[in-house]
C-alpha cells in the first residue's frame, strides 16, 4: 500500500495546537478583538481603536448635573511579525502526524512561542503601575494575598479569568509555603507530581520562563527629586528638580500627597497612588513622564487621586538604587489584549494552509528555492498586544 503524504492542514492544524499551548501568558489574556481584522490580513488597517468603560460622578440632592459622557480609548496596533523556517523532505512527510510533530514541529513552535511570548511580556509589564514590592526578598503567601487585595481595590472582576504567571523562581517559593495548607486532594496531587499550584488565593498560578527581569535606576529612592512648578501639576508627566539619580522606564514611584482614590467613591484610600515611569530619566532630567495620568480634579469621573502634585512634592522611587529583580504579573483577563491577523495566501507554493483557533492565526507555506534547489518552509504569525485596562494587573517585585 503506499504511503499518505502528510497534508498542508493538518501540519498547519498540529503546529497550531503546539503553539498554542505553550503561549502560557498569552492564552489567559484577551483575545476577543481578532476577528475585528478581518480576514486576507487587517483589512481595518493595522490598527484597532478599544473602547474603554465610561466613568461617572455622582451628584448630592434632587437637582440635577448634567455631565458629559466621555469616551476613552486606547490602540492595538498589529504590526508586529515573526516567522521559523525549517525543512524536511518529502519521505518525512510520509510520517504520522506525532512523529512529525516530534520532529519537527514541537522544537519549530516551542522557539516560536517563546520568541512571541517575550517579546509581549518585556514591555507590557512596564505598562502596570501597581507593584507588591518585595525587593531583595522571597515571596510569601501573604503578598500573594497582598496582591489580591490589590486587584480588589482596583474593582477587578474576581473570576475564574484571574491569573498569575510567575517566574520560576517565585513558583518555587510559593510551591514551598502553601505544601502544608488545606487544599484539595487533586490540587495536592498536581502539586506534589508537577510542581505546580493551581487555583489558590483567588488565582489560577502558571509557571513561566519568559518572565522580565527589572533593573531599577540609580536613583536611591530617598526623595531626591521634588515636584516644581508655581501651579499644582496633574497629567501624564511633571517638572521637576534635578536629582542624584536615574529614574528608567518601567521604576515604580509615588509623589508626596497624592493619595490614590476608591474607583467609585473617590474617597482617600490613604494610600500612596503608584506610578510607572515611561522613558528613561537622567540625573539632570527637569521633566518625568508616566501613567496612569495623575488626576486630583474632584469634579472628573477620572479622578484618581486626592489632589494634583503641589510644588516640592517629593518623588520617591520604589526599590530601591540599580535594584535587579524578578517579576511576576497578576491579572485579570482584561487587562492584556493580544491580536492577531490573517497573513495572505501565497499562490504558486507546493504546499500553504492557514488556520485560527481561539483568536490565534498561523500561516504555513511550503515552496521551492529555484537559486539552491530546495524546499523551503516557514510558519508565520503577524500580531499585536497591548495594555489596555492596567489598574486589572499589578507586579510582584521579589528577590
Amino acid at each position: 500500500m503506499a504511503n499518505t503524504l502528510l497534508t498542508s492542514d493538518v501540519i498547519t492544524r498540529e503546529a497550531q495546537r503546539i503553539l498554542h499551548q505553550k503561549l502560557n501568558f498569552i492564552g489567559r489574556v484577551n483575545r476577543s478583538y481578532d476577528p475585528a481584522f478581518a480576514k486576507s490580513g487587517a483589512k481595518i488597517g493595522d490598527t484597532l481603536r478599544i473602547r474603554l468603560p465610561t466613568q461617572y460622578k455622582v451628584t448630592d440632592g434632587a437637582t440635577i448635573s448634567t455631565q458629559d459622557s466621555v469616551q476613552q480609548n486606547t490602540s492595538l496596533a498589529v504590526t508586529n511579525r515573526k516567522h521559523v523556517a525549517m525543512d524536511f523532505t518529502d519521505e518525512e512527510l510520509t510520517l504520522d502526524i506525532d512523529n512529525f510533530s516530534e520532529l519537527h514541529l514541537e522544537p519549530a513552535m516551542a522557539v516560536l512561542a517563546a520568541n512571541v511570548e517575550s517579546d509581549v511580556l518585556q514591555n507590557v509589564y512596564k505598562d502596570v503601575y501597581n507593584q507588591v514590592n518585595n525587593v531583595g526578598s522571597d515571596i510569601t503567601y501573604k503578598l500573594v494575598g497582598t496582591g489580591r487585595k490589590t486587584l480588589v481595590d482596583n474593582l477587578s472582576p474576581m473570576d475564574s479569568t484571574v491569573s498569575a504567571v510567575m517566574n520560576t523562581n517565585d513558583t518555587l517559593e510559593v510551591n514551598d509555603v502553601v505544601k502544608g495548607l488545606f487544599n484539595p486532594n487533586t490540587t495536592l496531587s498536581e502539586q506534589y507530581r508537577e510542581g505546580t499550584l493551581g487555583r489558590q488565593a483567588g488565582f489560577s498560578f502558571f509557571e513561566n520562563t519568559m518572565m522580565p527581569r527589572h533593573t531599577s535606576g540609580t536613583d536611591d529612592g530617598t526623595g531626591d527629586y521634588l515636584c516644581n512648578s508655581a501651579v499644582a501639576q496633574s497629567g501624564t508627566s511633571l517638572t521637576i528638580d534635578t536629582g542624584a539619580g536615574t529614574i528608567l522606564a518601567g521604576d515604580i514611584f509615588t509623589v508626596g500627597g497624592c493619595f490614590r482614590v476608591h474607583p467609585e467613591t473617590k474617597q482617600s484610600t490613604g494610600v500612596l497612588q503608584q506610578f510607572v515611569c515611561a522613558a528613561d530619566i537622567a540625573a539632570s532630567a527637569t521633566t518625568i513622564t508616566f501613567t496612569p495620568s495623575l488626576n486630583g480634579d474632584s469634579t472628573d469621573p477620572q479622578q484618581n487621586v486626592t489632589n494634583a502634585a503641589a510644588n516640592n512634592s517629593i518623588i520617591t522611587k520604589v526599590g530601591g538604587a540599580s535594584a535587579a529583580h524578578d517579576i511576576s504579573l497578576g491579572f485579570h483577563r482584561d487587562a492584556f489584549a493580544f491580536a492577531t491577523a490573517d497573513l495572505e495566501m501565497p499562490r504558486g507554493m507546493d504546499m500553504a494552509s492557514r488556520k485560527v483557533q481561539d483568536g490565534l492565526s498561523l500561516r504555513f507555506v511550503r515552496g521551492f528555492d529555484i537559486n539552491n534547489s530546495t524546499f523551503v518552509s516557514r510558519f508565520d504569525i503577524l500580531y499585536g498586544y497591548k495594555t489596555i485596562r492596567p489598574q486589572l494587573a499589578f507586579r510582584w517585585a521579589n528577590n
